[in-house]
């Protein structure tokens, strides 16, 4: 579990990257293409989060995505879609 401190702070999308800071110092940048559903969402879309657990995650409702601070410390992306390529 992710340590009392790791808790979100603040949120921001540019482009191609996804940035979380949180209240121990830290920021967590990752690409934005691991998790299409913001690649693909409006800035003003991105911008509309909300926390979520007690601050150890991240909702963003007009996109239905969300993430934890757990994951984005392990530097998981969303699964990926078992679609074929061909």
């Amino acid at each position: 579990m992710a340590n009392p401190g790791a808790r979100v702070a603040d949120v921001s999308c540019s482009n191609d990257k996804l940035t979380v800071d949180l209240e121990d110092g830290r920021s967590i940048s990752v690409p934005l293409a691991w998790y299409p559903r913001l690649l693909h969402a409006s800035a003003a879309q991105r911008q509309n989060w909300e926390l979520a657990g007690a601050g150890f995650g991240i909702h963003w409702p007009d996109v239905d995505e969300d993430l934890s601070v757990e994951g984005l410390l392990r530097g998981a992306p969303a699964p990926q879609s078992n679609v074929l390529i061909g």
